[in-house]
C-alpha cells in the first residue's frame, strides 16, 4: 500500500485519462487533495486501490451512422412539423369562420331582442289603455240605470211649473225641478 501524491495530469497520465477524468475520478471517489508548492493541486492516492478502466473511445465508423439516423428522424419530425402548420392554418380559418358567425349571430339576437321589448312595451302600454277604457265604460254602465231615470223621467212627463215655497223644495223634488223617483225596497 502505497500512497502517492499526484497533480490531476500526472493522475491522468498514470490511469490513461485525460486531466479532466482524473479530477472527476478523485471528487467521485473521496479522495484527500492537498495544495502543493507549485500552486496545483495534488491527490493522495494508493494506485492499487483504484480499480479505473477508462472508456473506449468511439468508433469513427458508427458515428456516421448515428448522424444519418438522426437526420432522418429530423426530416421526418420537420415534415410532420409543416403537416401540422397547415392543419393549424386550416383550424384557424374555420375559426374565424366561426367566429363572424358567431358575432352576426349575436348581433341578430340583439337585434330581435330589441325588437321584444319594444313590442313589450307596445303590448303592456296597450293592456293599460284597454284597462282604462273597460274602467271607463263600466263606471259609465255602472252611472247610466239613473241616468236613464232621470232622462226617462225628466223625457216622458211634462211638469207643470212648481213653485217652490218659503220652506223649500220638496223632499222628492230636486232643485232644478226634477222629481226623485223611489226606490222600490229590496228583500
Amino acid at each position: 500500500m502505497s500512497t502517492e501524491s499526484l497533480t490531476y495530469s500526472e493522475l491522468g497520465d498514470r490511469l490513461g485519462a485525460s486531466p479532466e477524468a482524473a479530477r472527476s475520478l478523485a471528487r467521485r471517489l473521496r479522495l484527500t487533495r492537498k495544495p502543493g508548492n507549485d500552486g496545483k493541486m495534488r491527490v493522495i492516492v494508493d494506485l492499487a486501490e483504484i480499480q479505473y478502466t477508462p472508456l473506449s473511445a468511439r468508433s469513427p465508423g458508427g458515428r456516421p451512422a448515428d448522424i444519418d439516423g438522426l437526420k432522418a428522424q429530423i426530416k421526418q419530425l420537420q415534415a410532420e412539423l409543416a403537416k401540422l402548420e397547415v392543419e393549424k392554418q386550416c383550424l384557424e380559418a374555420s375559426a374565424a369562420g366561426h367566429r363572424t358567425d358567431f358575432e352576426r349571430e349575436r348581433d341578430r339576437c340583439d337585434t330581435l331582442t330589441a325588437e321584444t321589448l319594444n313590442w313589450t312595451k307596445l303590448a303592456m302600454s296597450a293592456r293599460e289603455k284597454a284597462a282604462r277604457l273597460e274602467g271607463e265604460m263600466s263606471a259609465r254602465r255602472g252611472r247610466r240605470w239613473w241616468g236613464r231615470l232621470v232622462a226617462a223621467r225628466g223625457a216622458g212627463a211634462k211638469r207643470p211649473p212648481t213653485s217652490v215655497t218659503a220652506s223649500g223644495p220638496s223632499p222628492s223634488q230636486l232643485e232644478d225641478g226634477r222629481q226623485l223617483l223611489p226606490v222600490p225596497a229590496r228583500i
